[in-house]
């Protein structure tokens, strides 16, 4: 049954992967709620800590059970506070621990967000500063390469690619697509996903606020990023780009 299984949503930072779960988190039988983020520390349990750990005399397939019944424990009491049957977490950041997500969540759907690396090197700039852009010519193709090549492992109906571009520029067709993986009835409560409440942090319901203001579309999916590097990365961050991210951007389709 789909209600039985994870939803994880990854991808590198500013990737639309906020977007995406709002959007999911609207859907009447999906929770996905605040970043957890700490599935990397806990994988560090059966690797760095192993030395330790293993002196307690249990296996290792003992502390992935723990992990993943604690996990899955609060997520689903999450979820049915709020009326919803299935759980999913969008963090980022787990984009480099899919292989030990899957050990954990072994029936989970991993759903990898893509977005131009050249915009998210302008949105890191745009949020978070300069040198964070740099970072980010490195980081994107990191990102991409350690998930596809887990997702390359998986199963069909285990791991998809959804593209930001396809998300705020085709929405419905896009969510359409989506929810069929996820083996979820269309809902129309998706595309108004800013109607419906969430737990997000007060910043960013100003930030979209701010976007949606300054796009002037009125709508709930602003597409003014798309493309944004044309305008906001300078000759040393676009050169950064070509050197670290060339050949990801190339393979990915991105001109």
């Amino acid at each position: 049954m789909t209600a039985n299984r994870p939803i994880f949503i990854v991808g590198c930072q500013r990737s639309g992967t906020t977007l995406l779960r709002l959007m999911l988190d609207a859907h009447p039988n999906i929770s996905c709620g605040p970043e957890t983020r700490f599935l990397q520390d806990f994988a560090k349990l059966t690797s760095e800590s192993w030395d330790r750990l293993h002196l307690y005399g249990f296996p290792k397939s003992y502390w992935l059970d723990k992990a993943a019944e604690f996990f899955d424990s609060f997520q689903t009491e999450y979820a049915k506070s709020r009326g919803k049957t299935r759980w999913a977490d969008k963090t980022p950041r787990y984009a480099l621990s899919l292989g030990y997500i899957n050990e954990l969540f072994p029936t989970c759907q991993i759903v990898h967000v893509i977005r131009d690396g050249r915009d998210v090197v302008a949105s890191h700039r745009d949020r978070w500063g300069y040198w964070s852009a740099v970072k980010a010519a490195e980081k994107w193709p990191r990102y991409i390469r350690t998930a596809r090549g887990v997702g390359t492992r998986l199963p069909p109906d285990r791991y998809t690619e959804i593209r930001y571009e396809d998300v705020v520029l085709d929405t419905e067709p896009t969510l359409r697509r989506l929810l069929d993986y996820l083996g979820e009835p269309w809902d129309d409560a998706v595309l108004s996903y800013d109607e419906a409440p969430h737990d997000v942090a007060g910043h960013y319901r100003q930030l979209a606020k701010n976007r949606q203001a300054s796009e002037g579309s009125g709508g709930a999916v602003y597409r003014s990023r798309v493309g944004a590097h044309r305008r906001e990365i300078d000759p040393l961050l676009r050169t950064l780009v070509v050197l670290r991210a060339g050949s990801t951007l190339r393979a990915l389709g991105y001109r």
